[in-house]
């Protein structure tokens, strides 16, 4: 429906299967939505990027993740024959950058952009949820040590917390799978709809809310009686034979 009324209002027009134009009056939205970000990104010390779209494959092979990534990753070669990549996220070229960081005491940093990524989905669909060329605001920290990393997670999860409260948008932060981006833990911003494709489990009494391939079930706590000061003997006979 989303997708039929922005067609109708004059916001987007497809061009193909995954890929739109956006039409005036969706780039002052878009600029609008964007201003908001940046703001709540400048408030906890974030420093704005533009970095390219097309990458090198050598930086994502030394990674690894050349070949974890997958068909989704738009894969291509120039003129002299040089493997290239139509960038998915950033995180290898944030990191190509950050080795320019000759000490501790630069740390910790926090960078960020807003860039078209690129991403083959083998079925566009949900108007411009689902799409193979997007608008993505990517955030990145870099830490002396886990307790900065945690503290740099925190005012990024305050931050996004106050973008959504600023745009009028419901969304609940829950736990998730950190996917092939890896990492030992993933919030989730989701905005509850009947046309999401996504299920979150959530507790209103105790505030726990994760995606079903996420969640786990909360155990009650179990005490352990004293232990017996020594082994104590069992009888177990062999049961009597049984006639069929």
């Amino acid at each position: 429906m989303s997708h039929r009324l922005l067609v109708r209002a004059g916001f987007v027009r497809q061009l193909m299967a995954g890929h739109y134009s956006l039409l005036p009056l969706a780039v002052r939205v878009r600029g609008k939505i964007i201003e908001v970000v940046r703001e709540e990104m400048t408030r906890i010390g974030s420093q704005e990027w533009i970095l390219p779209a097309m990458h090198p494959a050598e930086i994502w092979q030394r990674s690894g993740r050349w070949e974890v990534m997958g068909d989704e990753m738009f894969r291509l070669k120039d003129r002299k024959g040089t493997d290239l990549a139509l960038g998915m996220t950033h995180e290898e070229i944030f990191t190509t950058l950050a080795q320019e960081l000759s000490s501790y005491r630069q740390l910790p940093q926090m960078w960020y952009q807003f860039q078209t990524k690129f991403r083959d989905e083998p079925r566009p669909k949900s108007g411009l949820l689902r799409v193979r060329e997007f608008t993505m605001k990517d955030s990145y920290s870099f830490d002396v040590d886990q307790a900065g990393l945690d503290r740099s997670f925190d005012l990024h999860h305050e931050a996004y917390t106050r973008v959504f409260a600023r745009l009028g948008i419901p969304a609940l932060p829950v736990q998730a799978s950190s996917g092939s981006m890896g990492g030992s833990a993933s919030v989730e911003f989701m905005a509850p709809t009947p046309a999401g494709e996504d299920l979150v489990v959530h507790c209103p009494s105790c505030q726990y809310a994760a995606n079903v391939e996420k969640a786990l079930s909360a155990l009650p706590a179990v005490q352990d009686g004293e232990a017996l000061a020594t082994p104590e003997r069992f009888d177990t006979p062999r049961p009597a034979p049984s006639r069929n």
